[in-house]
């Protein structure tokens, strides 16, 4: 997991081969003006998800994990709490495995939270369960999800 703020988000690019595309249309955008929708930046190894989401309490909000695709996640019209546990330590499956949307949920929480404040970014990693949407109200959020 990584967490910082956008204005950071070049000493990340070396991470992984598409980081650069990605964080470069998070900086190059106005994301909070952006339309919700979906916007490919490479077919569908880099996707843009623009969504509204209204926050959840802890014990509403769902551990999930990915096996293809990493996680950029900036909240942008409120601060958002995400949860973290490391895939290996998650046991109890709710949802199994949709290769479909790349998604396993489970219903073990988070080892530990961290606050993103709007324009900050936190990466999951398919290592990474998380567990975001903690927060209040609706807000305005952007995933973009990077094949591994």
């Amino acid at each position: 997991m990584i967490l910082d703020s956008l204005a950071n988000c070049e000493k990340y690019a070396h991470v992984h081969t598409r980081f650069k595309t990605a964080f470069d249309y998070l900086q190059n955008n106005n994301l909070a003006e952006l339309p919700e929708g979906k916007i490919e930046l490479e077919g569908s190894d880099i996707v843009v998800n623009i969504v509204e989401i209204t926050g959840k309490t802890v014990d509403a909000a769902r551990m999930e994990t990915h096996n293809n695709f990493i996680d950029i996640q900036v909240p942008v019209g409120a601060a958002e709490t995400m949860g973290w546990k490391a895939t290996s330590k998650l046991e109890q499956v709710t949802d199994p495995y949709n290769a479909e949307k790349d998604l396993t949920f489970f219903a073990d929480k988070a080892t530990s939270f961290v606050n993103v404040q709007p324009f900050e970014f936190a990466v999951f990693f398919p290592e990474d369960g998380h567990q975001p949407g903690i927060g209040e109200g609706v807000y305005r959020k952007i995933i973009v999800k990077v094949r591994v």
